[in-house]
């Protein structure tokens, strides 16, 4: 890097004042300020996009390592189920006298040596499932009885404030809308 020190530098501005003049070195000097300064973010902006690259490609790979790793789990999981399945139906067909194929309900795939019941995705019977319906946020909706509700004073029924007023406002006292 160079190395300017302060006799440097103002040697710097007394040839720049000697040069440039003094009437156009202080516009001059803004300019090239203003541009040093612009190049300095550019060069930070840069530096911050090639770490963020550098953050975004680490994380790619532990994803992938990550997924391998689920994959292969998954991989191990499923023979020993299979082993598992194929040591008590040989245990089941034994004790009944029937053929192992019988007991599976479906042949094997040939390339894996699965049944076919392994192939298909699982099923989900869980009757657990949000809600889908939007709830209103200004009544309560529990397992309290609408009878308790109206001895306790909750509300049960959504009304605006305006709407309120008007109900519990005589009707001598309301004015007539007029429009002009």
């Amino acid at each position: 890097m160079i190395d300017l020190g302060l006799s440097k530098l103002m040697l710097i501005g007394v040839v720049a004042l000697v040069v440039i003049g003094p009437e156009r070195l202080p516009k001059v000097a803004r300019t090239a300020g203003a541009l040093f300064g612009r190049a300095q973010r550019y060069i930070n902006d840069v530096k911050a996009e090639v770490s963020r690259e550098m953050e975004l490609d680490e994380l790619r790979n532990m994803r992938t390592q990550f997924e391998d790793a689920a994959r292969s789990a998954q991989n191990t999981i499923q023979k020993q189920l299979h082993e598992q399945e194929a040591s008590l139906n040989d245990a089941w067909a034994s004790a009944t006298g029937t053929s192992t194929g019988e007991i599976a309900g479906g042949g094997t795939d040939a390339a894996t040596g699965y049944s076919d019941s392994y192939l298909a995705e699982p099923v989900v019977t869980s009757g657990i499932r949000g809600s889908t319906k939007r709830r209103n946020w200004r009544v309560r909706r529990t397992a309290t009885p609408i009878w308790f509700k109206q001895a306790s004073a909750t509300r049960t029924r959504v009304q605006s404030g305006a709407a309120r007023v008007a109900r519990h406002t005589p009707v001598k006292l309301r004015r007539p809308v007029k429009f002009f």
